[in-house]
């Protein structure tokens, strides 16, 4: 009986050669993107999401082509919040040497009222279901779960119409570890964005996600302090929300400070744009992240 060490190669399985096809379709995917942003914490619940869409609103806003991909399957929240949540995936129509009308082999994307693309797996299973993966295996599901999770987002990478954009920004699911994994899978061409809150627990947990991914080739853009106070509307004031003696040091560039603005929450909820509260703490501080964020990208790599 031959041990698993006394097999030649890959056992017929031709993983090699199936991994060398993915990344090919991934990379002929992407071609027309100039920034791939992922935004990530390592961190539950500070913010992450909302602050991924009204950032890349903000970016809009300046006229930047701009594209979300909700990569946490799991808690998909980008649909409801960008308003995509019933959205029909179309094949885009295209036309041949003929002039014929013909279909693409890639799916369009939905987008926002703002010309925001998006993905969002909460566009496809209800709010009431959970993502599920048919599985062989009895209670050791786990083991794999992630290995479905990229071989997911692999398909979604190749089979949708990303076209020319100047930023696509990934929203990263929790999780410190899931944070590298996403490092390793994008490859050195994507770049990282951290949010934390004015938490030392939240900030411990991002100071780690910043340890792991110095070690890799990922540009690591800097961090966002997210919910650093909240907009009182009647005193028009920034109230504290945490006890905090400002912004920490993480070892990477501050980019900015973002106040909790429960409005900003009512219009993620239901789905609208926030440009209707231009002039507002919030709005400026976002415009501010946006301007030093594009600073950034648009500085050559050290």
């Amino acid at each position: 009986m031959k041990r698993y060490h006394d097999i030649v190669g890959d056992g017929g399985s031709n993983v090699l050669e199936q991994v060398v096809e993915q990344r090919a379709r991934i990379t002929e995917g992407l071609a027309g993107v100039r920034h791939l942003v992922a935004v990530g914490s390592g961190k539950g619940g500070v913010g992450k999401s909302t602050l991924t869409l009204h950032l890349a609103g903000a970016l809009r806003g300046r006229g930047l082509r701009m594209a979300i991909l909700d990569a946490d399957f799991n808690g998909p929240s980008q649909a409801r919040m960008a308003g995509v949540e019933r959205a029909v995936f179309v094949p885009p129509r295209s036309t041949d040497g003929s002039g014929a009308a013909g279909r693409s082999d890639k799916v369009a994307l939905p987008r926002t009222s703002n010309g925001i693309g998006v993905f969002s797996m909460g566009s496809l299973v209800p709010e009431s279901d959970a993502l599920e993966f048919e599985s062989a295996a009895q209670g050791e599901s786990h083991t794999w779960r992630a290995t479905r999770e990229f071989s997911l987002l692999t398909q979604i990478l190749g089979s949708f119409e990303w076209g020319a954009l100047d930023l696509l920004m990934f929203d990263l699911p929790p999780g410190a570890e899931r944070t590298v994994q996403y490092a390793d899978f994008l490859g050195a061409r994507a770049s990282f964005l951290l949010v934390t809150i004015p938490s030392e627990v939240a900030r411990g947990v991002v100071a780690r996600s910043v340890a792991a991914l110095s070690k890799r080739p990922n540009r690591l853009l800097g961090y966002v302090e997210n919910m650093s106070g909240y907009y009182c509307r009647d005193c028009n004031a920034i109230k504290p929300l945490f006890e905090s003696d400002g912004p920490s040091s993480l070892g990477i560039p501050c980019l900015g400070t973002v106040p909790f603005d429960p409005e900003l929450a009512r219009h993620c909820d239901l789905g609208t744009p926030f440009t209707a509260q231009r002039g507002t703490p919030v709005s400026l501080a976002l415009d501010g992240v946006a301007e030093r964020l594009l600073d950034v990208l648009e500085k050559e790599r050290p």
